[in-house]
């Protein structure tokens, strides 16, 4: 599609934050819904995905756009199921999935993953169960419940925005400690691929391998930049 708009801009009214093209509002590409964001940082990466595209848009670069239409589209008519969707991840939390204490994996994972679970248990006041092996063990009922509740005070855009980080670190212990101030968004990333990064010192990267962990990464990482902006 040729760029159709010259002008890119934000305004501010009654509902919130808008990117505009040539002073006209933008919807949603799903349910056609207004476009507001809560917070003018938010809608400035809104603007500058629009600005950036040269005479051809590419649909691709759209990230920021895309996960305001999953926020307003999808979460916000359906946030209960958007939470429960998000505590599917604690259920399983790559983070308590150990290695046998034997293997010399388990000793990587207790070095990356056991501060950020400790920290997750003390910042929400939560026990998670840690497990050897793959076989599934359910969290506590108490530790779930704590955890819907921390989830429900948020704004649809940050749960959109932990939807993403909590698929892309399978965990939602990465994704509850992206939403930090003093947040290390690489260092969560790569906790959330030990086990992937482990196999690749072993046995070698192959170069889709790396391309995959590149963009997974990007993905990560932008995520992390619109939770911040939507909650600035």
């Amino acid at each position: 599609m040729k760029r159709f708009y010259r002008d890119v801009t934000i305004a501010q009214d009654e509902s919130g934050w808008r990117a505009l093209l040539d002073e006209r509002p933008i919807r949603t590409q799903g349910l056609s819904t207004p476009q507001t964001v809560p917070t003018k940082a938010a809608a400035k990466l809104l603007a500058e995905e629009w600005q950036s595209q040269g005479e051809e848009i590419d649909a691709r670069s759209f990230f920021h756009r895309d996960l305001a239409d999953f926020a307003l589209d999808m979460v916000r008519p359906e946030r209960a199921a958007t939470i429960d969707q998000l505590l599917d991840y604690a259920g399983t939390d790559t983070l308590c999935y150990r290695a046998d204490p034997g293997e010399l994996l388990f000793q990587r994972q207790q070095d990356m993953w056991e501060p950020l679970v400790n920290a997750c248990e003390a910042r929400h006041a939560i026990r998670l169960e840690r497990v050897s092996g793959i076989i599934h063990h359910a969290q506590p009922s108490t530790t779930i419940a704590t955890l819907r509740e921390r989830l429900e005070g948020e704004d649809d855009f940050t749960l959109a925005a932990s939807v993403t980080l909590a698929s892309l670190a399978a965990s939602l212990v990465v994704a509850l400690a992206v939403l930090e101030e003093d947040a290390d968004i690489p260092a969560l990333f790569a906790a959330g691929n030990a086990e992937e990064d482990w196999q690749a010192e072993l046995w070698g990267w192959d170069s889709l391998a790396q391309e995959d962990r590149i963009a997974r990464l990007t993905a990560f990482e932008k995520a992390a930049v619109f939770a911040r902006a939507v909650r600035a």
